[in-house]
């Protein structure tokens, strides 16, 4: 990237930081203006926040499903929320493995990927490019994935289905949300030092509290370091994490939290293996360990500040801007250059692919919140402004590499670069967003949800080598509206129907470019909060939709048309539960019946798509006697069969995993054993046909993982 396009990119990035800075200090001096003195600060605890940190398995509140403090009773929409108390019994190496335990949601669909984060949510192959992080978009661009750290999150929330309404561009599938620690009122100190498998050895550290005797400053500082490796030979999973965060709350209406994180990774590419003819076992290395590798530096910076001016009006602006640089090198498994019935049947192809790019997001969100009474209803009117603008520059290289033979593999052939260069560009994604939503509650029972947004998209891509750049404009209007009753037993039953639109990039061969594919979603179910002891469970049926999908041009295998349709309907039951003698459960059944309905593969299942998925994890504390402060906990997780693509020519088959967990606690001190897929069962996430002979490529789900840890808390 020559030093021009830097200067004029940072250029553009402080301009839009000093635009929102300035907004910002208006409405702090208007604040200024509307209080003469400040007001005191009345904390009754944390339990219930929107932000976390939650009691137990059970949280009350959710931002994720309305951008407003709101009940999760009162959102009708299906939403999950992972606690910080789940994420501590089950101890989750990744994101995407912190989902395994949820409806609706099917993880690690590529197997082990520690390049990005990934999941299906209702059978939406999205967590690519619908992870949130505090509301503001993390999105993988291109090979750049802003890898999240779950040691740095106060809890994980999904909401399920069309979101567009809220967050502008995003697949039909839902979002993930994942909620990054904050300072605390209260000092905390907390540390862990783990061993585990493949050698792998971490260390953090999580402190934070008032800076101030008043309380007006706090801060919050969490840490960590791994080294180590995966089941593959040669691999690596090795990570620096830091994350401080400081906040500032001058007065019980005015806060500012500024949020900042680093994260250096060096991490091991995805790795598919032959599945018909070598049945190479999980830890069988196809690349080199001198050229391999998934390196990847990234960090971002910025604030959410909220003031409310009277009972009735409140402004907020959350603001981020993140960066990544990612080197990654693979060479990669191709095809068979025997068969069965030749004589050299155990020797591979082997593929060169590069990635040498710098990815940037900035993201500002601008809301004004109005609440007020009328009579019997109980009303809240969100405005909200925001502007997402991602760009990658870089370059990618192909070409072919040497051929390993799978019996005597030789490791030590040098490894050249390729010269081919595919790819050479700066694509820009510029999204400005004008969105309202209205709550109402009526006669304390009734609740109605209704929103819009119109959306301006702005997709640029200067093309350094060929022909293929543009300058492409689309817009869409999505909507929502939903209804729920209170019933005073603790019974919700809701209908909703919400939308959402992703934008496509080209055109036809008529040249009428593409419009945006839209996605539909009807749902009816019933939430119920009990009465009698705390516990939280959701029921959901839906019909979910995404039309405008490309599809190939009937008249020309060479062009594309937008004929192509989705369909989705299924059944989701998922319920929590905090019982008083010591035991905490959590238990999930998705039953999904998916269907291509329209274009290519018209009929077909799509791949990926298991149509049954099942869960129960259960955690039981001794709260007294002789074994005081000793828990254990487990967990089966079932993921039924599916097919490898969308022809439906390639089962794969189902798979039921096992995890458990033993801790013991006193003083301040756990020592804890944490165990995934227990019984080291080997299955495959995936498969596909590859090469010119079709041979079946297949990617191993991840092994048995044991991790042993020592940590502090005070």
């Amino acid at each position: 990237m020559s030093a021009y396009r830097a200067a004029r990119r940072r250029s553009r990035a402080q301009g839009l930081v000093v635009a929102s800075l300035s907004t910002l200090l208006c409405a702090q001096a208007l604040a200024q203006d509307a209080t003469t003195e400040l007001s005191p600060i009345n904390v009754e605890g944390q339990t219930g926040s929107p932000v976390g940190p939650d009691d137990g398995y059970i949280a009350k509140n959710t931002t994720t499903g309305s951008k407003t403090d709101t009940p999760l009773k009162e959102i009708p929409q299906s939403v999950s929320v992972i606690t910080r108390k789940q994420l501590d019994d089950r101890q989750p190496g990744q994101l995407e493995d912190s989902l395994s335990y949820l409806a609706g949601v099917t993880t690690s669909p590529w197997g082990i990927d520690d390049r990005f984060d990934q999941c299906l949510i209702r059978g939406f192959d999205l967590c690519t490019s619908a992870i949130y992080r505090d509301g503001l978009p993390q999105k993988v661009i291109d090979f750049s994935g802003f890898k999240i750290e779950p040691y740095g999150l106060e809890r994980i929330e999904v909401l399920k289905g069309p979101s567009s309404v809220l967050y502008g561009e995003n697949e039909a599938g839902g979002m993930v949300n994942a909620i990054t620690k904050r300072p605390t009122d209260k000092p905390i100190y907390d540390g862990f030092l783990s061993y585990g498998s493949f050698n792998t050895v971490e260390a953090g550290l999580d402190v934070g509290g008032p800076i101030d005797d008043a309380g007006i400053w706090s801060y919050r500082l969490t840490g960590l370091v791994r080294n180590g490796e995966i089941e593959t030979d040669y691999s690596r999973n090795d990570r620096i994490f830091v994350a401080p965060a400081l906040k500032w709350q001058p007065d019980a209406q005015t806060s500012l939290t500024i949020l900042a994180n680093y994260q250096w990774d060096r991490l091991t590419p995805i790795q598919f293996l032959p599945a018909e003819y070598g049945n190479l076992p999980r830890n069988f290395f196809t690349g080199s360990p001198d050229f391999d590798r998934f390196d990847a530096n990234h960090g971002s910076i910025g604030y959410q500040f909220s003031h409310e001016f009277d009972d009735h009006w409140t402004v907020r602006q959350n603001l981020r801007y993140s960066q990544q640089e990612t080197d990654y090198r693979q060479l990669y498994y191709g095809e068979w250059l025997g068969g069965p019935d030749m004589i050299n049947d155990h020797t591979m192809s082997r593929t060169l692919f590069t990635v040498d790019e710098t990815a940037t997001l900035f993201n500002v969100d601008n809301q004004a919140e109005y609440k007020a009474s009328f009579g019997a209803v109980e009303n809240k009117l969100l405005f909200g402004l925001d502007y997402n603008r991602q760009s990658v520059d870089g370059q990618n290289g192909y070409g072919e590499g040497p051929p390993l033979d799978t019996l005597n593999p030789d490791y030590s052939i040098p490894v050249t670069p390729p010269g081919l260069i595919i790819a050479d560009r700066v694509q820009t994604i510029g999204q400005i967003g004008l969105y309202a939503q209205n709550q109402s509650k009526i006669a304390d029972h009734w609740v109605l949800t209704l929103g819009g947004r119109q959306a301006w998209i702005d997709n640029t891509n200067q093309d350094r080598i060929g022909t293929g750049s543009y300058d492409q404009k689309d817009h869409a209007f999505t909507g929502n509206v939903g209804i729920g009753y209170l019933f005073d037993n603790g019974l919700t039953p809701y209908a909703s129907y919400a939308e959402s639109f992703t934008t496509n990039i080209g055109q036809t061969l008529s040249n009428v470019p593409f419009r945006p594919s839209k996605g539909k979603q009807y749902e009816v179910g019933v939430k119920y909060e009990p009465t009698f002891f705390p516990g939280y469970l959701t029921a959901s049926l839906f019909d979910l939709r995404k039309t405008n999908v490309l599809t190939t041009d009937p008249s020309n295998p060479l062009g594309q048309v937008q004929t192509g349709e989705v369909r989705h309907r299924g059944l989701e039951i998922e319920a929590n539960a905090d019982l008083a003698f010591g035991l905490s459960t959590t238990a999930a059944y998705t039953y999904l019946d998916a269907e291509i309905a329209k274009g290519d593969d018209a009929g077909n299942r799509p791949a990926r798509v298991p149509e049954h998925q099942a869960s129960l994890w259960a955690n039981y504390e001794v709260g007294s006697g002789v074994l005081e402060g000793l828990s254990f906990g487990a967990g089966v997780r079932y993921i039924g069969a599916s097919f490898g693509d969308n022809t439906n020519t390639v089962n794969v088959p189902g798979h039921t995993l096992v995890d458990a967990a033993l801790r013991y606690k006193k003083n301040g001190w756990q020592a804890a054993l944490n165990v995934s897929n227990l019984f080291d069962k080997t299955y495959y996430s995936t498969c596909y046909e590859s090469g010119s002979k079709s041979d079946l490529s297949c990617i191993y789900g991840e092994g048995r993982v044991i991790k042993g840890s020592l940590s502090m808390k005070f």
